[in-house]
């Protein structure tokens, strides 16, 4: 695993029926990622592991590497959801399931 991405996440593809997606997305897709605890997005490379294609309503795992990362510093944990877009429209959902570059993570005071 490459130390260039921020970290890995569960991606659910909304289907087309509830406004998703239309087509299959592919690895290297970059759409627009929101958190819920920010009206800021920012887009994101999201590379699939164990697969090049997501089919609409599927669930996959990914890499993914964010833009504008010094905006979510000590911000993001392990649980963290966000919204994934295409302009307005909500595409899917993610969740994050390990944080690859630690400066994202929430600092706990031990």
């Amino acid at each position: 695993m490459n130390n260039k991405f921020d970290f890995i996440a569960e991606l659910k593809y909304k289907t087309t029926e509830k406004g998703g997606r239309r087509t299959p997305a592919n690895s290297g897709y970059r759409p627009q990622l929101k958190f819920e605890f920010t009206e800021m997005q920012t887009s994101g490379h999201q590379f699939f592991i164990g697969t090049d294609t997501v089919k609409p309503g599927e669930t996959v795992l990914t890499q993914i590497m964010m833009n504008s990362t010094y905006f979510y510093e000590n911000k993001l944990e392990v649980g963290t959801e966000f919204e994934f877009r295409e302009g307005a429209r909500i595409i899917g959902f993610g969740k994050i399931t390990k944080i690859l570059n630690k400066v994202l993570e929430i600092k706990t005071s031990t």
